[in-house]
């Protein structure tokens, strides 16, 4: 067994949804509390960590290309681990494929990466896929840094078990976080400068509680607790059920000033048929429901989704409904992808798979119609007076960009920091963003 140089330096790359940004950032957090410290931009660090999603097909296969490019002009390389949810479905296979992987860590044990970084130090090649019984949030550091936006993870795992879908073999059965736990991250993130908290979860609105009384509560019993801490100007969440809306979260969006008129509730077909083949338990009539009870308490809410289009047995009558709730619901946003057969998923051996051809081409149309939708949704926010959360300088001399409360990019000149809310009229609307002019 060969000792290697103790890394001195670290990267975390991350890639996929936001609670891998969480968990990349609490990795960061960890190797920072082991006396590393983040690598430049720009220059190479000692440990790399690849901080995988294995939602797409191919996700596999993308690692060991980044493994590849690792690899410096004189032929050396950083430590590699490779972590996340490619990391928990493809385990050893990928210390056989990948002789430069020196860790492959599971994003449910990713608090161990300390031992398995001595142990690689000692010349150890080291996997860890283990689901253990002790949450992984104890082990971690406390919260200390934040930016004006912070992520939160509430819940992990899923037990809906959509026939598409790898996130229950990858993340877990359902847990929720303790309600005391997360409300004193919550504050730690507020004194780290945080003005806007988004409470994360495969399945968010299924988190649950028990409150400093002693009562059961759902995600709203959190909001309204978070909703008390003085410095926190936002609060949002993602991504929902449509099964677990429950009334008092919905109730929340109508009289919780602080929660944002935003809710991304994925759909994923417009077609009754192609969702009962998904497993997603909810009907299109059901879904639309959901939102005619937000959009009671909320009208001016914006809604985003999700999409899949070339799901095994689909029709162009199937697409056709898909396209027609799209249409109906007036989303602001959303995510749309080809089908992706993942291996173990029960619609990977279903008949009349989908060709790459057709696929592509209701993908096209599809987004071609949710930019139309998009267009609409920002040219109806011209001559709104709304806060904007300052985010970071323009690309103009005294431009500053920021968000709206409906998620939308906004550009705008004045005196400012980050973190700050600024008042603004939406004066002009464009695809993806929105000019404003100074109240």
């Amino acid at each position: 067994m060969t000792t290697t140089t103790a890394p001195k330096t670290y990267r975390v790359k991350s890639f996929g949804c936001q609670m891998n940004v969480y968990d990349g950032d609490r990795m960061g957090e960890l190797l920072t509390e082991q006396g590393l410290t983040a690598a430049a931009e720009g220059d190479d660090a000692d440990l790399v960590v690849l901080n995988t999603c294995h939602i797409r097909e191919k996700a596999a296969e993308k690692v060991y290309s980044d493994i590849g490019r690792l690899k410096r002009e004189d032929g050396s390389a950083p430590l590699i681990a490779v972590a996340g949810c490619v990391a928990q479905a493809e385990g050893e296979e990928i210390m056989k494929r990948a002789p430069s992987v020196k860790m492959v860590v599971g994003p449910q044990a990713y608090h161990r990466l300390p031992d398995m970084l001595a142990r690689a130090n000692n010349g150890e090649r080291v996997t860890d896929t283990d689901m253990p019984a002790e949450t992984k949030f104890d082990a971690l550091p406390k919260r200390r840094r934040s930016g004006t936006s912070a992520f939160l993870t509430v819940q992990e795992g899923c037990d809906k078990f959509c026939t598409y879908c790898v996130v229950p073999y990858t993340r877990g059965a359902e847990i929720s976080r303790p309600y005391g736990d997360l409300i004193e991250e919550a504050k730690r993130l507020v004194d780290a400068g945080a003005r806007e908290i988004t409470l994360l979860g495969q399945n968010v609105n299924a988190w649950t509680g028990e409150n400093a009384k002693g009562q059961t509560v759902g995600l709203e019993g959190l909001i309204r607790e978070m909703d008390a801490l003085p410095d926190l100007a936002r609060i949002r969440y993602t991504t929902s059920h449509p099964n677990d809306m429950a009334q008092g979260l919905i109730d929340a969006h109508g009289d919780v000033g602080k929660l944002m008129p935003y809710l991304h509730l994925p759909v994923q077909s417009g077609s009754d048929r192609i969702l009962r083949l998904m497993n997603r338990s909810h009907s299109v009539e059901s879904y639309l429901a959901v939102l005619d009870r937000v959009r009671a308490v909320r009208p001016d809410i914006a809604i985003s989704g999700d999409f899949i289009v070339g799901f095994p047995g689909e029709s162009e009558q199937d697409f056709a409904d898909t396209l027609k709730i799209i249409d109906q619901v007036g989303y602001a946003a959303a995510f749309s992808f080809k089908y992706s057969p993942r291996p173990g998923t029960p619609a990977a051996t279903m008949d009349e798979q989908i060709s790459a051809e057709v696929m592509d081409e209701r993908l096209k149309r599809l987004q071609a119609l949710m930019i139309e939708k998009q267009v609409a949704f920002n040219a109806a926010s011209v001559g709104k007076v709304t806060d904007v959360l300052v985010e970071k300088r323009g690309r103009q001399p005294g431009q500053w960009l920021g968000k709206s409360p409906w998620l939308q990019s906004v550009h705008f000149e004045g005196d400012f920091a980050v973190g700050d809310l600024v008042r603004v009229e939406l004066v002009q609307a464009g695809p993806n963003s929105l000019a404003g002019k100074l109240i």
